[in-house]
């Protein structure tokens, strides 16, 4: 239970997927409604704490609409970070290409959309962000 110190200058030490060993409570708890368990400790208190992030709603959002007018095939700048590996592999199998120059994926606009990576489109959103 909380102590009263402020929390938020805990830093995290752990962060873990369900199904992960130190993750099987929680996930008993709250099923799939688990997104993860993040360990952190306190620098000040040296005390551990355990947090749970779950999905408390779900809605289906309208559909975007396109940026500028962009149409289905134009090829869109997707940032997706390094750490990021399986929406990585999601991207690649879908069509996705690198670009090394600007470090960032390259997908066409309706493929981003279907894959719901609308939000990760960088600004100019025509692939030359």
């Amino acid at each position: 239970m909380p102590t009263g110190i402020p929390i938020h200058r805990a830093g995290i030490s752990k962060k873990l997927a369900p199904g992960q060993p130190g993750t099987k409570r929680y996930q008993r708890q709250f099923g799939d409604a688990l997104v993860c368990v993040r360990y952190l400790i306190h620098p000040e208190t040296a005390r551990r704490y355990t947090t749970v992030e779950i999905v408390v709603d779900e809605k289906r959002l309208p559909a975007f609409p396109a940026p500028n007018d962009t149409a289905e095939e134009t090829l869109v700048a997707l940032a997706i970070a390094y750490g990021e590996t399986d929406l990585r592999q999601r991207v690649k199998q879908a069509g996705g290409k690198w670009d090394q120059d600007r470090k960032v994926w390259l997908l066409p606009y309706g493929i981003a959309c279907k894959l719901g990576l609308h939000g990760r489109i960088r600004k100019g959103g025509d692939g030359h962000a």
